[in-house]
């Protein structure tokens, strides 16, 4: 009879794929898009609050992480959860190379952002939903939703800010390419 392997989250490093792997790819690719990716825009209103919601989510995703673990078994939960986790890390791997080469006006618009304003935000939701799919943890999805609900009012802050910074030229990247899928 096969034993299940348990195995911790944290233990494959997949404990935080939206800080870990994306922040060690753009370090070795750009270290202008290290500066880009951590300037949260000016916000106002709700987006402040918002903001303090998607930092405290993701505090709670990580620390939820640390305590969870999963089973490596034929159950169709832990194909889920693996599949689309690994379908999420590697949208965040290319989107994160997308991202380190901006356009010559500095609007991302290449790979993924042809598709996508907010690939990154897109495959941070969905590697976190697979993780807890994999660990089959509510809990965690919660905080996932959480924490993708908030990062929605700092995606319109960032947008409104490009608006700013690029004028027409985001305006027409917004109506040609939907903020998400």
């Amino acid at each position: 009879m096969c034993q299940e392997e348990r195995i911790k989250v944290n233990d494959l490093f997949i404990a935080h794929p939206c800080i870990s792997n994306k922040d060690i790819i753009l370090a070795k690719l750009s270290k202008s898009a290290m500066k880009r990716v951590s300037h949260f825009p000016p916000m106002i209103g709700v987006e402040k609050v918002a903001f303090l919601i998607y930092q405290l989510s993701t505090i709670a995703i990580f620390v939820t992480m640390l305590f969870l673990e999963f089973r490596i078994n034929q159950t169709l939960p832990f194909h889920a959860g693996m599949t689309v986790y690994i379908m999420g890390l590697v949208l965040l791997i290319i989107s994160t190379i997308n991202f380190s080469k901006p356009s010559d006006n500095g609007i991302n618009q290449n790979g993924l952002y042809q598709l996508s304003r907010n690939p990154m935000y897109v495959a941070y939701f969905i590697s976190l939903a697979g993780i807890s799919l994999l660990v089959q943890s509510l809990t965690l999805l919660r905080f996932v939703f959480l924490f993708q609900i908030s990062a929605h009012w700092i995606i319109l802050s960032e947008e409104r800010w490009c608006i700013e910074q690029f004028g027409e030229e985001y305006r027409f990247y917004m109506n040609k390419v939907r903020r998400y899928i």
